[in-house]
């Protein structure tokens, strides 16, 4: 913004970025980059605190331990939600009329499949409750919902009875929702059953696609679902550029949001070689 005043999401992003780059912040450094008042970025700090993005401390901040716990649903769904929409804009375009596509568990992935109602001849595999209720009086739009154990306060199935589903279907694209992204460690999640159940996901998808907000680019988790040499594309609403070079020497096509209210545009994607959905896929 011109006048360089942050609206209170952007300024909680960007004190995360701080954090991820700094490891430890005091309230007069986040007063000085936000342009903020002491009151307003104390604020900030217990709200991140009580969500558990970071831990508040006498004077600043500290960052969360890497291997982070995870949020149940309810806690999420106001978390970056600006970035959220404008990722979910951008993702938009990559989804196309007649596709058989995988959306994972997550609140950036639902933010899509609101968008998703409009197709035609669309079928959407997923395991998450909110996304099958969002898309199930869609005219154009088939819902294949993936059975298993329910996970409660996430509103997702996962388990075995999942795995088995999923490694029988294939699918175009997956849509894909991560709780770290890091260059050295891939896309992590803190669950166990939640990282077999991804794993699965992108072994039967031709195209895998990313979306998550930048507060989750660097983050690490405990349980390693996905290489970066398994991304196709990345979207994201904000990176820098020496991190964007790095992800595209993956051969990664990344996408970085703007406002959301920009006009979404489409994207190419390579496949990285991947087999079209009648072939064999690796496990």
């Amino acid at each position: 913004m011109s006048s360089g005043v942050l609206f209170s999401e952007e300024r909680r992003v960007r004190i995360l970025e701080l954090i991820r780059e700094r490891k430890k912040v005091t309230v007069h450094e986040l007063c000085q980059s936000l342009q903020a008042s002491p009151a307003t970025v104390r604020g900030d700090l217990r709200d991140l605190d009580r969500e558990g993005l970071l831990v508040r401390t006498h004077g600043g901040a500290l960052e969360k331990s890497r291997t982070s716990f995870e949020q149940v649903s309810s806690n999420r769904s106001t978390v970056n939600m600006e970035a959220k929409r404008a990722i979910a804009v951008r993702a938009r375009p990559l989804v196309e009329d007649g596709d058989t596509i995988l959306l994972d568990t997550g609140t950036t992935t639902l933010e899509v499949a609101y968008l998703l109602k409009s197709c035609d001849r669309l079928t959407v595999v997923t395991n998450d409750l909110e996304i099958a209720r969002a898309l199930e009086d869609a005219i154009g739009v088939q819902v294949v919902l993936l059975g298993g154990v329910l996970r409660p306060g996430y509103r997702c199935t996962v388990g075995p009875a999942s795995i088995r589903m999923a490694q029988d279907l294939r699918v175009d694209k997956a849509l894909m929702a991560t709780n770290g992204l890091s260059l050295e460690s891939g896309a992590t999640t803190p669950d166990l059953q939640q990282a077999e159940i991804k794993r699965a996901m992108i072994a039967i998808a031709r195209k895998v696609i990313f979306v998550c907000d930048s507060s989750k680019i660097g983050r690490e988790s405990f349980a390693r679902f996905a290489g970066l040499e398994q991304l196709d594309v990345l979207i994201t609403e904000r990176l820098a550029d020496d991190d964007r070079q790095r992800f595209e020497a993956y051969d990664i096509e990344v996408i970085v949001a703007g406002p959301s209210n920009e006009r979404p545009v489409a994207a190419s994607i390579q496949t990285h070689g991947k087999p079209s959905p009648g072939e064999s896929l690796p496990r």
